[in-house]
């Protein structure tokens, strides 16, 4: 069965040719996917980018209740990307990241519950050293 944080995991997690597969199966129950890549050592870049992605690719809009659904599923996933110590260059640590966004209902058919937006993070984190870093995963999803 198709779920919101499930099609977010997955999306991030896969290669093109099984996120195309994916994506057949996940657009037509109501999902929209978009899957890009950032990295830095500033937590805020990670955020802005994903925003910016966010509202460019027109999975919000300019209204508080979506901009803070997104912003708080961004956190959810980066809070656990970074072991609930939040942050990055402050500690010197460096982060690049595969992200996915997906707007839609949190299950296939369950289109009373409303709309939510999940936000997936993968990649590796470490000190900024190649040979440092190791895997990271987290996710978030809030109601809009």
């Amino acid at each position: 069965m198709m779920s919101l944080g499930k099609i977010a995991v997955l999306s991030v997690l896969q290669t093109e040719p099984e996120e195309v597969k994916l994506l057949d199966q996940s657009l037509p129950s109501g999902y929209k996917v978009y899957k890009s890549k950032v990295g830095s050592m500033d937590s805020a870049k990670i955020f802005a980018a994903i925003e910016t992605a966010a509202k460019r690719e027109g999975f919000i809009s300019s209204n508080y209740r979506e901009e803070h659904a997104l912003y708080h599923s961004i956190l959810e996933a980066y809070h656990g990307i970074c072991r609930g110590n939040a942050g990055l260059g402050n500690v010197l640590r460096s982060a690049g990241l595969l992200y996915s966004i997906v707007r839609g209902p949190r299950t296939v058919g369950c289109a009373d519950d409303g709309e939510w937006i999940a936000v997936a993070l993968y990649g590796y984190m470490g000190a900024p050293m190649k040979g440092f870093e190791h895997e990271v995963l987290g996710l978030g999803m809030n109601p809009i």
